[in-house]
């Protein structure tokens, strides 16, 4: 339920504009920024990180952070991916809503230890690519694609069971990602035609 809210409605009808019908159309935090300001891109962006990673640090906290078998392992990815898929599909849109870039970060960074690490890293990747280019969405897909990769590279040094009691996070590690590319072919439309604004806040024009 906490996946639904709408932040970046909720902050833009505050300031008096509906995102829907401004813009890209997106009720994101890219969206927010580039209406109102810099300021108001971190503010949705922070909302939308925490209401993805408040349940899901809650359910490991719940479980002490350790996962005995994969029954566990389930239901831990189950509550993290109901956050995202409520963003992404909000009940409270008509199953309409944003591209879950902020609450998949959240989501991530809250499944301590086993996805924290991965999740530093590719926040880095992705500011990284976002800095190169100043396109928003392909530091969010760069960053989202490498998710999996270091994962994997971190749970074999570290030994875990990534095909066996932890195989439900591999799922969630390699399909959350796909979604959020998908919710981007938009974006990747108008990357190719060459039509993708860069982002600039509107602070700094």
């Amino acid at each position: 339920m906490s996946g639904s809210i709408p932040f970046g409605l909720i902050v833009g009808k505050a300031k008096g504009i509906d995102p829907r019908k401004a813009g890209s159309g997106n009720i994101g935090a890219t969206n927010l920024g580039r209406l109102l300001g810099g300021r108001y891109f971190a503010l949705v962006f922070v909302l939308d990180l925490l209401k993805g990673a408040g349940p899901t640090f809650a359910a490991g906290w719940a479980i002490g952070f350790r996962v005995s078998d994969w029954r566990v392992c389930l239901l831990w990815m189950t509550i993290a991916g109901v956050a995202v898929i409520g963003h992404v599909f909000s009940i409270f849109l008509k199953f309409k809503g944003g591209k879950g870039v902020a609450t998949s970060a959240g989501v991530v960074l809250g499944v301590f230890p086993y996805f924290t690490y991965a999740a530093v890293a590719a926040l880095l990747v992705f500011y990284i690519a976002f800095r190169a280019t100043r396109y928003m969405s392909v530091g969010s897909m760069v960053g989202a694609s490498s998710f999996p990769l270091v994962y994997v590279v971190i749970g074999m040094m570290e030994r875990w069971p990534i095909l066996g009691s932890l195989f439900p996070m591999l799922c969630f590690a390699v399909f959350f990602p796909l979604l959020l590319i998908y919710k981007h072919r938009t974006n990747i439309a108008r990357l190719r035609a060459g039509t993708e604004p860069r982002y600039v806040s509107r602070a700094a024009c």
